[in-house]
């Protein structure tokens, strides 16, 4: 059995239904964090919409947050989930804003790891890392 996500008459991703249901609860979770919503509808029939609008938006809010997280630990916890998302957000031809947050001084670092230093890429390689892991995954949700 799988699922798919679609925009119209397109599918972005057709996963394993364990691999969908893995990922919606994710996706929960990220809203709840963001307070913004996903722009995936509900899955009904094994069939979920995107609004491209709403997805671009959530989009934009996961990465920002990725980029200013300090911990090592939530990095790794929300790196795979921002990867799949971009891949989604790329299929669905929503274009994603990588601005700097140094640039936003009102921009406070999330989740700033305690005790030992964390080893911090520049913005530019850890962006360049993020979009990478993206395009690694997009091998792997089928269509």
């Amino acid at each position: 059995m799988s699922q798919y996500y679609d925009l119209g008459d397109r599918t972005l991703w057709n996963p394993s239904t364990g691999a969908s249901r893995l990922f919606l609860r994710e996706v929960a979770v990220f809203e709840a964090e963001l307070g913004v919503p996903s722009g995936l509808g509900p899955m009904e029939n094994d069939a979920c919409e995107v609004d491209p609008a709403a997805l671009g938006v959530f989009v934009d809010a996961l990465v920002d947050r990725h980029r200013r997280i300090r911990h090592a630990v939530v990095h790794a916890l929300s790196e795979g989930f921002a990867a799949m998302m971009l891949v989604l957000a790329e299929r669905a031809g929503v274009g994603v804003r990588w601005e700097s947050a140094e640039s936003d001084p009102a921009a406070a670092a999330h989740d700033v790891q305690a005790g030992p230093a964390v080893g911090c890429l520049s913005q530019v390689a850890a962006d360049r890392a993020l979009r990478r892991k993206a395009q690694e995954l997009s091998r792997f949700m089928a269509v």
